[in-house]
């Protein structure tokens, strides 16, 4: 581990100025307001916000400044060396002033959310507008009824979005709103309009707010002091019960946020201040947090009927959110239930061998979850058969790293990007993937920095691109090859990183001869002359950063793919240092944690290998059970274990599956469901009857993140606590307890106590197996800190947000270098199947949908199955957007509405796998890359014409219009 950084060397330089007579210190550059604030003198502000630029717009917050003549804004002002500052009689007149004036401006009784359609009808109970009522009360300010006479005509409230409102009487005009949508988010929706006493905040061009193009982050509604922009969930009463600080269950980002909870339900989200996110959050963590409080929520333990068969071929028209399930499980006991679902699988291990059970678990629990599941399928099942969804979106990244740099986490950290000259985003759409993480990208480029789009697809993140690389589907090793060649060809490489960190040189040099941009300009379909323009820009500035996502990595050459990022910033020297690196962008809130825990086949937690007899021995010892020595199989291979004949001696027999759905995340859904359907005995534990649940034979009901107190580990190395904010629903049990029963029925011997079935007593023991990496971050430093980067071994070490700064994580500490070759995929587009299949998430929905789809307002803004196409083959194939059509690979079909997306290139089909009526995965290929064992998800051909019959997907929220352009 590098070393860590002087907790002293981070402390700024301070200069003493006068605040009120007496002598005060502020850190250079500070505000006088902020040097105040933390020498106890408030002074009331309005247009200020932490995090959002200050403009002093309001001046509410004036101060006297001695020998000046005029009132300063002490937001904006910048306390300096002798300066003498006075919160003086002049000031406070000047403040109360603004203030009573702000308030004769404001609605008599609550704002008029009651004259609108649908609005709450305890709305006039608001009264109070928050931090401008604030400090009118903190500086007894009333309001003189010759300024209420004067008040302006109040405007009319706007209703019109799903999951905000508007109501501009109780607006400020203070801008915080402005700021934090164009400079913070940079979505550039909210803009300020008209002059003098017309001025008002507009929505693009006037639009009310649910026609804009809003992304509905909420960034806005945080910002407002008033309640102008607000929650339509708080609209009414805003008393709130408590408030709990967790961690965002959605994407790999690691947003930390604060529940606001009333009567044991989440009323609303608040962004909070953490490293990954600070405050931000985007439509998701904010707003989609009502599927908790679903009806469909499981509540009790189920047992499938006898003589209730398993059709695997039903699922493709069963509505899985609205169908009965009484119709094919009963209720059961916990007893009974826990009984049937762990007896039956010892009984198919002690039969049938220890090969004959396998377990999925989750990347959307905790790491004690992970690490506790893992445990219990090798030293309960038997074998090493484990495995979770990090094998269908970066196992072939995790691949090329350990043997490249000896390390799967990212080298640098999101946000570091504030240090990067040039981001280089491939294979990954950030602004509807990890929409927060984009807003660091934005912010970076507004600044200055360059950033390349290499991607098939152009997506919002090319409206701030330097250059854009769109390269043809699955050329990704031609055109990354091109750029090495280039770095090699015109001298470019840094000689004294490859010759004291870098081995294989030249082997890799030898092997790029061939792959000149002008060689592969033809097979990648990017201009030479860019290819080589943006090598040379990576090659030679100051830093350079790397970010990919699945596009990367979801191909059978995809391990290939990461090997040539690799390659390219280890020739340039760009790693080791601040805003230079590699980060694959992990897509859920802890497929890095999940995978640091060890749940995968091959390794222990913390990437020791299963065949590495240290290891194993260790981990013998430390759980006091022997352990397989060999890697069991990944996702995808146990499904074929599953259907293999009865006369194999390794085939897949009893499953348990914690909080996964691979009957609708697998490749070759048909397949897999059929593989499902086929065991003797599957086991799910869920907060939903997932498709996956629908082919059980025990259904167990778990909790959701909310409703459960654990550690989750972020993108970035964070390992991040969350505490549980609600009670769950009917007997819906904490998963952690749920793993133990099941344990003790597997016939182990455990014992973790505590608060929250002993989730402290489960994460020490995890950090003892992860010493190397996470020993210096003990369960009462989480507590204390929330947040904590790893490597981090002892108590005062603050992590490290950038590694591999003097040497790599291999045997040698040098980077292995691995050449690549063009290896086409598997399936290529011919005559009867002519388009290129490309599937993702999209910005509003998450994975399988099973929780997304059930949260209000985002299946309001995104409720039903789009493919997306560009305007060329949307007319060559007589479709206009809106139109149905039918899209078919060898493998199954799908009908759905057809989007235009200039972005998508001509001949290719983007279509997101959120959506069970057209599920996607019905249609993608099962083959894998050798090394990472992932699914080629990426690629696959596929027909395309119009027509077709849509199943009936919507209904589960608000239907709004289907969005046609590309930004929608």
């Amino acid at each position: 581990m590098n070393a860590p950084i002087s907790k002293q060397t981070l402390m700024p330089a301070t200069v003493a100025f006068k605040l009120n007579d007496q002598t005060v210190h502020a850190y250079e550059g500070e505000s006088i307001l902020k040097a105040a604030q933390r020498h106890g003198v408030d002074i009331p502000h309005l247009c200020h916000k932490d995090g959002l630029r200050s403009d002093g717009n309001c001046r509410a917050c004036v101060v006297e400044i001695k020998g000046e003549r005029t009132l300063a804004p002490s937001c904006c002002r910048t306390a300096t060396a002798g300066l003498e500052v006075l919160v003086s009689d002049r000031a406070l007149k000047s403040q109360k002033m603004v203030l009573e004036m702000l308030l004769s401006d404001m609605p008599d009784v609550g704002h008029k959310w009651n004259d609108a359609p649908g609005a709450s009808p305890a709305a006039a109970d608001l009264g109070q507008h928050g931090e401008l009522s604030d400090w009118a009360s903190r500086l007894k300010v009333t309001v003189r009824p010759a300024l209420r006479a004067l008040r302006r005509e109040q405007p009319a409230c706007d209703v019109s979005h799903p999951a905000m409102a508007v109501n501009l009487d109780a607006c400020i005009q203070c801008n915080r709103c402005v700021r934090a949508c164009r400079e913070e988010q940079m979505n550039d929706v909210i803009g300020y309009a008209n002059r003098g006493a017309h001025s008002q905040i507009v929505f693009d061009l006037g639009d009310a707010m649910g026609d804009s193009a809003c992304v509905a982050c909420g960034e806005c509604v945080q910002a407002c002091p008033t309640g102008a922009l607000m929650p339509k969930t708080q609209v009414g009463s805003q008393a709130v019960d408590k408030q709990v600080d967790s961690v965002c269950p959605f994407c790999g980002v690691g947003c930390l946020l604060t529940y606001n909870v009333k009567d044991n339900k989440i009323v609303s989200v608040d962004g909070r201040d953490g490293p990954a996110n600070h405050n931000r959050l985007c439509v998701k963590g904010r707003f989609g947090f009502d599927y908790i409080h679903n009806p469909q929520r499981l509540t009790v333990p189920l047992i499938r009927k006898a003589g209730v068969r398993k059709d695997p071929a039903a699922l493709s028209q069963l509505n899985a959110h609205a169908a009965d399930w009484s119709q094919v499980f009963r209720e059961a006991t916990w007893d009974e239930a826990l009984a049937l679902a762990s007896g039956s699988l010892k009984q198919l291990r002690d039969t049938h061998g220890k090969k004959a059970l396998a377990g999925f678990g989750s990347a959307k629990g905790s790491n004690e979850e992970a690490y506790l599941f893992q445990k219990l399928v090798r030293t309960g099942f038997g074998s090493n058969n484990v495995d979770h969804c990090t094998r269908l979106c970066h196992a072939s990244s995790v691949s090329a790293l350990l043997e490249g740099v000896g390390s799967a986490a990212v080298s640098n950290q999101v946000n570091d990007v504030e240090h990067a000259s040039l981001i280089f985003v491939i294979g990954s759409n950030p602004t509807a993937n990890h929409p927060v993480a984009a807003t660091w990208m934005k912010n970076a480029a507004k600044r200055g920095a360059k950033i390349v789009l290499a991607d098939p697809r152009v997506t919002d993140i090319g409206k701030h691109a330097w250059r854009t690389l769109q390269f043809k589907p699955d050329t990704d090793v031609a055109m990354l090859n091109a750029l090495i060649h280039t770095v090699i060809d015109e001298g470019l490489v840094n000689e004294a990183f490859v010759r004291d960190r870098v081995n294989n040189f030249e082997a890799l040099k030898e092997n790029v001869k061939g792959y000149s941009p002008e060689a592969m300009a033809p097979i990648c379909g990017v201009p030479a002359e860019t290819l080589r323009e943006v090598a040379r820009e990576f090659a030679t500035t100051k830093s350079a950063m790397v970010l990919w996502g699945m596009g990367v990595s979801q191909h059978i050459h995809g391990t290939d793919n990461a090997r040539c990022l690799i390659a390219l910033v280890s020739v340039t020297g760009q790693i080791g240092k601040p805003g230079s690196g590699l980060h694959p962008l992990r897509g859920q809130n802890n497929v890095q944690g999940a995978s640091d825990a060890g749940l995968i086949p091959m390794m222990y937690p913390n990437y020791q290998r299963v065949t590495n007899s240290a290891a194993h021995d260790w981990f013998e010892k430390f759980w006091d059970t022997p352990l397989d020595d060999q890697p069991g199989y990944t996702v995808v291979e146990i499904m074929h274990k599953a259907l293999a004949d009865d006369s194999d001696p390794h085939k897949v027999r009893g499953m348990y599956i914690m909080g996964e759905n691979p009957a609708m995340s697998d490749p070759d859904l048909n397949h897999a469901r059929h593989a499902l359907a086929s065991l003797d005995h599957l086991v799910v534990q869920d907060i939903f009857m997932t498709e996956t649940a629908w082919l059980a034979d025990v259904v167990l009901p778990a909790t959701a993140w909310p409703e459960k107190t654990g550690t989750v580990s972020n993108t970035d190395r964070m390992v991040q606590l969350g505490q549980q904010a609600i009670e769950p629903p009917g007997q819906a049990q904490p998963d952690l307890w749920i793993i133990q029963q099941m344990a003790k029925g597997m016939g182990l011997h455990w014992h973790y106590e505590g608060a929250h079935s002993g989730v402290a007593a489960v994460y020490e023991e995890m950090r003892q197996a992860m010493h190397a990496s996470i020993s210096g971050i003990t369960w009462e430093r989480l507590q204390r800190e929330s947040s904590v980067t790893y490597p981090c071994l002892t108590a005062d070490d603050p992590g490290e947000p950038t590694v591999f700064k003097h040497h790599f994580d291999t045997d040698d500490g040098r980077v292995h270098l691995v050449p690549a070759d063009i290896i086409p995929a598997n399936e290529r587009p011919d005559a009867a199947y002519p388009f290129v299949l490309i599937t993702g998430r999209q910005l509003e929905h998450w994975h399988t949908g099973s929780m997304t789809r059930r949260a209000t307002v985002l299946d309001a803004i995104e409720p039903m199955a789009t493919a997306s196409m560009c305007g060329a083959d949307l007319t060559r194939l007589g479709l206009h957007a809106g139109d149905v059509m039918t899209i078919a690979s060898r493998r199954g079909q799908v009908s759905l509405h057809v989007r235009r997306d200039d972005g998508t290139p001509a001949g290719a089909v983007f279509v997101p796998f959120a959506y069970y009526e057209a599920a996607a995965n019905l249609m993608t290929n099962a083959a894998l890359d050798p090394f990472g064992k992932i699914p080629e998800f990426k690629y696959c051909a596929v027909a395309v014409h119009a027509g077709g019959v849509v199943p009936d997907g919507t209904g589960f929220g608000l239907n709004r219009a289907l969005h046609t352009d590309a930004s929608s």
